[in-house]
């Protein structure tokens, strides 16, 4: 039987689990572990420049991948200094394990040089957290740390290791076992759903007149089911919706996909599901930013919720009928009982609903004609050039705020995981980063990263990662010179009191990237758009950061009014008008 260290433990496991991607930043409480992994043939450590990043870049691979993102810091600061990301990913439903180095078992409590009680920082935050006060134990929390991250409604889970648990010079015996065989007698995700609730549903969905199909992130998040949706949509002649988290899970250029819901969502999915009599919430949450007011959200409907985690279900919406199990599992149940029922859904019965949402579509298409200043480019017209120059391939990463919206509106995201943006938690400072993750996860793809002159500032020193490593992200800053979400609030709702938002104090973002030694581009004027854009695309060896002066003025419409229904919006600047 192999004899291994604690510190050596911890990287034999994590090769076994079949890791091959670290992001990390060292210090005092990990250097053992850091040590026993400048032996493996197996794990890449990638060195970040700040904790935060290190989270938000292993969450960027998990959302690309699907697998298990793994980070590993130091004690203390190290540590707390990863808390943004691992909200960030709980809020997200994204699977991460996050290892953190802690002082000496006989020194916890002590207040010890570092010391943080990070299991107890972090509980609202995870999944799950261990702590390893024997070393014996450190194989067997990491193997259930990533079972239970990657398993049910998936998300992050924190082990903490205290450095005398990594001594170099104590060894212990050491069994590989699969992560297939982890078992955990107190947690087994429910994955088939009840029987007769899906017959039940599949019942209104026949009698149904106005269905919808509402899709959240965990579509995604269920392997298989993107697939398994959009056959079953197709087939019934179903309008799809979908959250934020839910854009790529359906084809978003498919003529059923109606779009995004919610505070900025398209006219015609917000009032689709506000007229619809059935609604399929499939793996969505039913958060306050995709229904405004719960009391007048959507009247007529009856719901359908189907998601994996039991605590999400009529959480906010009361529903009609709950099932709690895994959304590709339930797809494939519903047509496997259908056959059973001999159930007879007919599409016709739909062609009055498409010619209602047809006239809605036409009534107020997603434009952004009408906003903003004549001469100056709008932020949508930039996402519709990112979109033409990659033919809607990218990998496209925001960080949050307008140009987050922005993107989510005009972008068609064809495929799962190519939209990565942090929706629950709103994390200004996290695409870039992410982005770093997605590329190393998917290096052979383009990735975009469309960020805001305030967001982009908060982790920009991983330009220094991109050298090191050689990792050639495109980097869109759309440059209003201000805090434009928190500007359109201030003008919409503050009487057009500004206050601290506007940024001129910046960096010349293009010898900011020279400096760095990447490259720096800037777009002035609409015409010079696609010739940059397709310029930094040729460029293959570098990170390339583009400065686009985009009009400061512009704002995300539609916009919900607060308080009301799905259906009330503002359409533009010009009508402001409820609808």
């Amino acid at each position: 039987m192999e004899m291994l260290s604690g510190a050596e433990m911890v990287v034999r496991t994590l090769e076994d689990l079949g890791v091959d991607r670290l992001f990390g930043y060292p210090g005092g409480a990990v250097l053992d572990i850091y040590d026993a992994l400048k032996d493996s043939q197996k794990i890449k450590h990638i060195l970040v420049r700040h904790e935060q990043s290190a989270a938000h870049a292993a969450d960027g691979y998990a959302r690309t991948t699907g697998k298990v993102g793994c980070c590993l810091v130091t004690s203390g600061p190290g540590a707390t200094n990863t808390i943004t990301g691992i909200a960030t990913a709980y809020m997200d439903s994204v699977p991460m394990v996050i290892i953190t180095g802690q002082v000496a078992t006989f020194l916890i409590g002590q207040d010890a040089f570092q010391e943080v009680d990070m299991v107890g920082i972090s509980r609202p935050i995870v999944k799950h957290s261990y702590i390893c006060k024997k070393a014996e134990d450190i194989p067997v929390f990491i193997r259930k740390a990533f079972h239970i991250a990657s398993t049910g409604r998936p998300g992050p889970v924190v082990v903490d290791i205290p450095k005398d648990c990594q001594n170099p010079k104590v060894k212990f015996p050491y069994e590989p076992q699969p992560l297939s065989e982890i078992s955990m007698r107190s947690y087994n995700p429910t994955r088939f759903g009840h029987k007769g609730q899906i017959r039940r549903s599949l019942n209104l969905l026949a009698e149904a007149r106005k269905p919808v199909i509402h899709i959240g992130g965990g579509v995604i998040a269920s392997p298989g089911a993107c697939a398994k949706l959009t056959e079953f949509a197709k087939k019934y002649h179903l309008p799809v919706t979908a959250t934020l988290m839910g854009l790529g899970a359906f084809p978003g250029s498919d003529p059923q996909f109606l779009g995004m819901v919610g505070m900025h969502g398209t006219y015609a999915a917000n009032t689709a599901m506000h007229e619809s009599d059935l609604i399929i919430a499939l793996g969505a949450r039913f958060s306050d930013r995709s229904t405004n007011n719960v009391a007048k959200y959507c009247p007529n409907a009856r719901i359908v919720h189907v998601d994996i985690d039991p605590s999400s279900i009529a959480k906010r919406i009361k529903v009609d009928i709950p099932i709690v199990a895994d959304i590709g599992t339930v797809l494939d149940q519903m047509n496997d009982t259908i056959k059973e029922m001999n159930l007879a859904i007919d599409n016709a019965r739909l062609d009055d609903w498409w010619n209602e949402i047809e006239a809605m579509k036409s009534r107020h298409p997603v434009t952004c004609q009408g906003d903003g200043t004549p001469g100056l480019l709008h932020p949508a017209q930039v996402i519709e050039g990112i979109y033409r120059v990659t033919d809607g391939k990218a990998i496209v990463v925001t960080d949050v705020g307008q140009h987050q919206m922005f993107t989510a509106l005009y972008y068609k995201f064809d495929e799962p995981r190519k939209f990565l943006s942090s929706g629950g938690l709103g994390t200004m400072g996290y695409g870039f980063p992410a982005a770093i993750g997605a590329k190393i996860a998917s290096p052979e793809s383009e990735v975009v990263c469309v960020t805001g002159d305030g967001s982009f500032q908060m982790n920009l020193q991983e330009l220094a990662t991109c050298l090191q490593y050689g990792l050639p992200v495109k980097i869109v800053i759309l440059n209003n010179v201000s805090l434009g979400m928190v500007k359109q609030w201030q003008m919409m709702f503050y009487n057009g009191r500004q206050t601290e938002t506007f940024m001129d104090a910046a960096p010349d973002f293009v010898k900011l990237a020279e400096c760095y030694g990447q490259v720096g581009l800037r777009v002035n004027k609409p015409e010079e758009l696609d010739d940059v854009l397709k310029q930094s695309l040729a460029i293959k060896d570098k990170t390339v950061v583009i400065d686009v002066c985009v009009d400061p003025d512009s704002r995300v419409y539609p916009m919900q009014i607060g308080g009301g229904s799905m259906g009330d919006m503002r359409i533009n600047r010009e009508e402001e008008e409820r609808v």
